[in-house]
């Protein structure tokens, strides 16, 4: 089994449900590590997100220029569906970091 340590996704928010990562293929296992959600805008926005179908956030506030972490282990199986994790913001200055291991 080869284990990959890899950043599932980076980047801007978007104000509408996005698909943020897809489990590449029926073989691989994906173990979400960690989360950080910054807010470089000077006001308070929200964010939600769900990983695998089940919401882990809903609408959890980010003070302006603040930075929340979620440390954690969750695994998404090889035969999961819908092997996603989707995520939106109320602003585009809500950035992801969203950083797991690939087991396949």
């Amino acid at each position: 089994m080869a284990t990959t340590t890899k950043a599932l996704f980076r980047g801007a928010a978007s104000t509408s449900s996005t698909t943020l990562y897809t489990v590449p293929n029926t073989s691989t296992t994906t173990v979400v590590t960690s989360i950080l959600i910054a807010n470089t805008g000077g006001g308070a926005a929200t964010f939600d997100m769900s990983i695998d179908g089940v919401q882990i956030a809903n609408d959890v506030a980010v003070a302006g220029n603040d930075t929340l972490v979620l440390d954690m282990k969750q695994v998404i199986p090889a035969n999961a569906t819908p092997k996603i994790i989707v995520g939106l913001a109320s602003a585009t200055t809500v950035n992801f970091h969203i950083s797991g291991v690939e087991i396949s």
